[in-house]
Parts: C-alpha cells; structure tokens; sequence
C-alpha cells in the first residue's frame, strides 16, 4: 500500500493496529525552535530518529541533549536516536530553528529501559556493485547490537549510493513464521514500514510488490515523503537514473525480533551475484 505525501499534522501516518501492518507505528513530527511535542504509543515500542534538526528527549527520567545533527537534509550527517518503551510517555523539544523527526514503532507487551544511540554507535554496511546495480549502504540505529535492550522492533536507514539502480533485491519476503521439514526457521513475520526520500527531491521510483512467485504483482510510483507499508509479498525497489534514493525503514516482528529472510525462488541464484549480500542478510538477525 501506498500512502501519498501529504501533511500529517503530527499525527501517525501509520497508527497502532493499521489493517495491513499491526505490528508496525510511523509517525513524522515537525516543529520549529522551542516547540515540543509528547506522546506514548501504548502496547508499542517506539524510536525517536531526528530526520533533520537537535532535539532535546526527556523520557524515564532520562534527559538526551543535542540529538541529531543533520541539518540540510538526511543526507547530512549520521542519524541518532532514542529508544522509548512501550508505552511509556516521551517529550521532544526543538533546539535548533526546526525539525522533521520520524518515529518509528512495534508492538510489544513488555517495558524495557530507555536509552540514546548516538552518531557513533550506528551500525553501517556497504554491498552490492554499481555492476549490478545494486550499490547501497544501510545505516542501523536499532539494529542486532540492541537484541537485548529491544523487544520486536528494527529501525535503519538505507541509502542508494550513486544515482539510479535498486535495492531489496535479490527479492525477499517476510510474512509469515515458518519453518521447513526439518524444523529449521526459513522466515519470519515482520511487518514492514517505509519513508522515502530523493535527492534532488524532484526525484522518483518504483515500489514493486508481488504477492506470489512467478504472478503479477503491483507496483507504486513513490515520491519524496511517499510511505509504503509491506504486509505480505517480495518487494524490490528502484530508482530514476540520476538521483538518490533514501528510505526510513521500520520492522516490526510478530515472535522475535531477528529477521530471517525468504529469498524469491525464481530469483535465488542472483544472491550470488551482488558482492557483499549475505554480510547484509546477517545484519539483521
């Protein structure tokens, strides 16, 4: 599903149990210098990730100062963050002239501790090739460092590096919990969440989305701050020539919070063909 850039007034964009991703809460908050904004989300854990603009977080009895430094765009700088359990209220105050902060969510019934991550505790990996067009890096705020701190929920940030090519491919899907004969994991159900952004922001791709391997699925025409929500299906997704893409990414497991990933049979053997895709895979367990 596609869902148009359009102004959300500070209300979620994808709110607690949506039809299509229950497991999965977006919400993007804009405000200018000395503006502050509260919420809680309850029966899910959230993410506070400054897009642009300094934030000040006050949540648990914990102050974070001066968090986020990117100013421009999100390109500009490393992202940070600040994890608020479930449930629990969190207040942001606007330091800087503005800013445009994500928050992103998965349903969890547990409460756990809050803390920062900051711009040099994010973990990065780079694969793919401009061979095979397939050239991204991803930036993980909450990632498999955090397994112990988090419950359900995955947040990064992937960017296309150079113009043009795709990303999410080999094609994948996780919709479901299951496990093969012998009763190894083969995939896990995790909702999914995206925001896009391009630059120059004129820019555009496609968001494809098939169901069933080998059938024809559907594809979206996203835009800068287009948000797509994935509940089932392999997703791989492009971009113009001539621009870069972003995304905001948001998982959300339905029994744990690693992801295990079912790569689409028809395209399987390409794995083999896109340096460095199998480190990416890891990544997220």
């Amino acid at each position: 599903m596609h869902i148009a850039p359009h102004d959300n007034q500070n209300r979620p964009i994808v709110d607690v149990d949506h039809p299509l991703v229950p497991l999965n809460y977006f919400n993007i908050v804009r405000l200018t210098r000395g503006e502050a904004f509260s919420y809680a989300v309850p029966g899910y854990e959230t993410c506070i990730v400054p897009a642009t603009g300094t934030l000040r977080i006050e949540v648990g009895g914990q102050t974070h100062d001066h968090l986020g430094q990117r100013r421009v765009d999100v390109w500009d700088g490393e992202p940070e963050g600040v994890y608020v359990p479930t449930g629990m209220q969190a207040r942001m105050t606007c330091l800087s002239d503005n800013a445009e902060v994500f928050i992103a969510g998965a349903k969890f019934d547990q409460v756990l501790e809050p803390f920062a991550v900051r711009a040099d505790e994010i973990d990065k990996i780079q694969y793919g090739s401009d061979d095979t067009k397939t050239h991204r890096k991803i930036k993980h705020i909450l990632g498999t460092k955090y397994h112990g701190r988090v419950g359900r929920l995955l947040v990064s940030e992937l960017f296309t590096v150079g113009t043009g090519g795709w990303s999410g491919f080999p094609s994948h899907k996780h919709d479901t919990d299951r496990r093969d004969a012998a009763g190894e994991l083969i995939e896990t159900r995790h909702d999914e969440t995206y925001n896009f952004r391009f630059k120059p922001n004129h820019g555009s791709g496609l968001q494809m989305l098939q169901r069933v391997d080998n059938e024809p699925g559907d594809a979206y025409h996203i835009m800068d701050r287009s948000t797509v929500v994935l509940d089932k299906g392999y997703h791989p997704v492009c971009v113009l020539p001539g621009y870069e893409m972003y995304y905001f990414t948001i998982l959300g497991g339905l029994s744990q919070r690693s992801l295990k990933q079912f790569f689409q049979p028809t395209h399987a053997d390409q794995l083999h063909t896109i340096p460095g895709i199998m480190d990416m895979v890891a990544k997220f367990k």
